[in-house]
């Protein structure tokens, strides 16, 4: 089994990743975690490697613990929702774990929702975390 978590550093992201561990270790599973960037001009070289800093720590804890995990970055000028869902279809995940923010109805109109696009066209079964 595959399992894929969108990870952006918020608090719901990081209970997102303690989620894909139970998950992990009762379906002995490989896990994916993945982080989209928005590509700007805004963007340094620094974001990156701050980004992959993060990353490989991911890494090290899901190690540490005996399960399967890889960790990328993807700069990309699609959305973060776009990007995820296009992952999960290029490595065949079986399920997403997503963390959720409350947004207003104004805020989700003006800034979009990435959770919503992946729910509502993932090829697999979404875990969404508040």
């Amino acid at each position: 089994m595959k399992i894929m978590v969108g990870y952006d550093q918020s608090n719901v992201a990081k209970e997102a990743l303690k989620l894909a561990k139970k998950h992990a270790k009762a379906f002995d599973a490989q896990v994916y975690v993945v982080r989209s960037l928005a590509q700007s001009r805004e963007m340094k070289l620094e974001d990156i490697q701050k980004a992959e800093q993060e990353l490989e720590n991911i890494r090290r804890s899901f190690r540490d613990e005996g399960i399967a995990c890889k960790a990328e970055a993807i700069v990309s000028s699609i959305s973060p929702g776009e990007d995820l869902v296009q992952f999960t279809n290029e490595k065949e995940i079986d399920q997403i774990i997503i963390g959720v923010k409350r947004r207003s109805k104004v805020g989700k109109l003006i800034f979009g929702s990435n959770a919503q696009y992946i729910i509502l066209t993932a090829p697999c079964p979404v875990v969404a975390v508040r």
